[in-house]
């Protein structure tokens, strides 16, 4: 039994929305959940925190459809900073104001208000438009009184997130200033933002969900440049959780090995029983993702001429939406596969689309861990993959699929034909993809974070 130390435990994220960010969404939620089952905060689970400036009827729309499809414990336990922005009289909430100082907005630069419950301005954004690294400007975001007079203004967005944070972190430490706090990251974006946040009580850890390369993915390759300044700023947080063995050793090989990076796996629990082949839908195989030129859906079209071509009876269902979706029903009717693929949309059941699949395709050009592909394992859903970075072949690594090199049509077709046609086959992966999801059961998870936790609470915070 998993047991975390004693803390309050928050996860932060930059938006939680149903139906938006892939696989990012599931995977944060359901640590939540994880956490909450492993008796977090007594079954209740962490705080879950977010920053986007949505409207409190957006955030409370967000938090019914995640309740009504079991996604959170305790919707209650859903916080966002723009909520809590405004005071009950008007204007900003005092530990914005007590956050601010003198100043006025940059009159260069254009500005979203944010209003209160009454109407009135709590605080106003600068939109720094076209710029990816509009997160780090320290432009002034200007905070308000009542009757709509600017009250001050705080320095940038970091300002204004460690603000709300340390408003948070004091609430949970009511009549306990010494109460330790473990903070779990799951934004790039904020995780560069709190690296200098110097409370000595808390604990920032920082969760991973992507790779960090560019093409060719190889170990050495570029940065993403969305990563290049998190790297300079890594070794303050005090632990990073990747997903994969093979991740951490690149990075660790890279940059060196501060003592931080641990890995810790995105979980998916087993279903409660696992469908038999005979129960499945004879030839029929499966893609789970966004439709984004990362995932490559148009290689498991190609590949689909020769599939069908050998195995008459074979289907492929597409479902996930995205920028290629008219793309990649234009090559459906080029290559006159109407009949044999389908592009479905999005699903609300991945569990039920896995159970009647014969076989899981993956053919991205790159992933995080792979969440879909491990959702398969679990689910007995023989896999096929091209052999990327990262997850592929460390989540096969004890059998339940083929991996197939890296952008071969050809390879891929050959190892579909023979997952769909050689029953024997079907049989022997299907029993190695439960033995394989075992990497990344709940269980497996939590001891590692539990451990993350124990051991940064052993030491002082690397921020100090």
């Amino acid at each position: 039994m998993t047991t975390f130390p004693d803390a309050e435990y928050l996860i932060l994220s930059s938006r939680l929305i149903p139906d938006h960010d892939g696989g990012y969404t599931f995977a944060t939620l359901a640590r939540a959940r994880q956490m909450a089952a492993a008796g977090v905060h007594g079954g209740a689970g962490p705080l879950l925190l977010t920053v986007d400036p949505g409207t409190r009827e957006d955030h409370a729309r967000h938090r019914a459809t995640f309740d009504g499809r079991d996604l959170v414990v305790d919707p209650s336990r859903m916080r966002n900073l723009f909520d809590e922005s405004d005071a009950a009289h008007g204007g900003a909430a005092d530990w914005l104001r007590a956050a601010s100082h003198p100043g006025e907005a940059d009159p260069a630069l254009q500005y979203r208000v944010v209003a209160g419950r009454d109407g009135s301005p709590a605080v106003a954004l600068p939109v720094i438009a076209g710029d990816p690294d509009w997160h780090i400007s320290d432009a002034p975001v200007v905070v308000y009184g009542s009757g709509g007079r600017v009250a001050g203004i705080v320095d940038g967005f970091g300002a204004l997130y460690r603000a709300w944070l340390d408003h948070v972190v004091a609430e949970l430490r009511a009549g306990d200033p010494a109460r330790p706090v473990v903070v779990v990251c799951e934004s790039r974006q904020l995780g560069e933002l709190l690296a200098g946040w110097a409370d000595p009580g808390v604990r920032l850890v920082h969760a991973i969900h992507t790779i960090h390369l560019e093409p060719p993915f190889d170990p050495e390759a570029d940065l993403n440049p969305l990563w290049s300044r998190w790297f300079t700023v890594a070794e303050k947080f005090d632990a990073v959780l990747w997903p994969t063995r093979a991740q951490r050793a690149d990075v660790a090989a890279r940059f060196g090995d501060a003592g931080v990076h641990v890995v810790v796996p995105h979980a998916v629990p087993a279903g409660s029983s696992v469908i038999p082949a005979s129960d499945r839908v004879p030839g029929r195989a499966v893609m789970l993702n966004r439709l984004a030129p990362g995932k490559r859906v148009d290689l498991a079209v190609h590949a689909f001429v020769d599939v069908i071509a050998r195995v008459p009876h074979a289907t492929l269902d597409i479902f996930g939406a995205g920028a290629e979706q008219e793309a990649l029903q234009q090559l459906v009717d080029a290559l006159g596969l109407g009949a044999h693929v389908v592009l479905h949309g999005t699903t609300e059941d991945p569990g039920r689309v896995l159970d009647a699949a014969s076989v899981f395709v993956s053919t991205s050009a790159y992933e995080g861990q792979g969440l879909s592909l491990a959702e398969a394992l679990v689910h007995g859903t023989p896999v096929v993959a091209f052999d990327v970075r990262y997850g592929p072949r460390e989540l096969l690594a004890e059998g339940g699929g083929v991996l197939v090199p890296d952008g071969d049509i050809g390879a891929l077709a050959d190892a579909l034909v023979r997952v769909l046609s050689d029953p024997d086959e079907h049989a022997r992966l299907a029993r190695e993809a439960i033995t394989a999801a075992r990497r990344v059961d709940p269980e497996h998870a939590m001891t590692a974070l539990a451990q993350a936790a124990r051991d940064v609470l052993s030491r002082p915070s690397r921020r100090g």
